[in-house]
């Protein structure tokens, strides 16, 4: 596995868990934006395997997470 892809999914997961543990019940708007985030993170960095291509793809995946997550 790549060792930056491997980085990139490190740093989301922990921040995706150091996020949560700030909520006693998060919306289904919260959780969408983190796996949105983290998933494209990892897509973004897979596809264009640069940091502004992981950033790119979190920040995407944040705004369809978090616009998926508030229609459930």
């Amino acid at each position: 596995m790549n060792t930056k892809l491997l980085m990139s999914t490190a740093a989301a997961a922990a921040a995706l868990i150091g996020l949560t543990g700030c909520s006693t019940s998060p919306t289904n708007a919260q959780i969408g934006t983190g796996v949105g985030a983290v998933a494209g993170g990892v897509m973004g960095n897979a596809v264009f395997g640069t940091t502004l291509g992981t950033v790119g793809g979190a920040a995407a995946g944040a705004l369809i997470g978090n616009e998926v997550g508030k229609k459930r």
